[in-house]
């Protein structure tokens, strides 16, 4: 899919604030809401435009204690790999996972109330799996910077 200027403009509006109205789109783009309406589901359609969702805030859940755990698999190979992605999905607790290249095989981004909740996952869930050799966190201590927007 080939997506023009008005297409880019549009997707970094609806990034920004997918609540707003056709008609407010439309007047900073320069179109008509018609117009808008049908970029949008056309953005929908070619699945450009995946999702809406509600940004909570993690703090208001009691979810604002943030763990970067690298993850180590015992072998490398396409049925752990593929049985370690299966089970991680289950998991709750981990909003991100990221297949690696380098030392370690994973990543994965987990969202917990406190360093006892992450020791309860960690010793319940996540080692309790198959085929992990090791694990190493890392703990939030500020969040500097964080975007769902993907850069236009």
């Amino acid at each position: 899919m080939k997506l023009d200027d008005k297409d880019i403009k549009l997707l970094a509006l609806l990034q920004d604030n997918s609540k707003k109205t056709n008609k407010e789109y439309a007047l900073q783009l320069g179109l008509s809401t018609t117009a808008i309406y049908e970029r949008i589901k056309r953005l929908e359609r070619t699945r450009a435009i995946r999702n809406y969702v509600a940004l909570v805030d993690k703090a208001k859940v009691n979810r604002n204690f943030t763990v970067f755990c690298h993850v180590k698999l015992v072998q490398h190979v396409k049925d752990n790999i593929a049985q370690f992605e299966a089970q991680v999905l289950r998991l709750q607790e981990v909003v991100e996972c990221h297949h690696l290249s380098g030392d370690y095989d994973y990543l994965l981004k987990i969202h917990v109330q406190d360093m006892d909740a992450y020791r309860h996952f960690m010793v319940n869930k996540l080692t309790a799996m198959s085929h992990i050799g090791s694990t190493q966190s890392s703990f939030t201590i500020k969040e500097v910077k964080h975007s769902t927007a993907i850069p236009l």
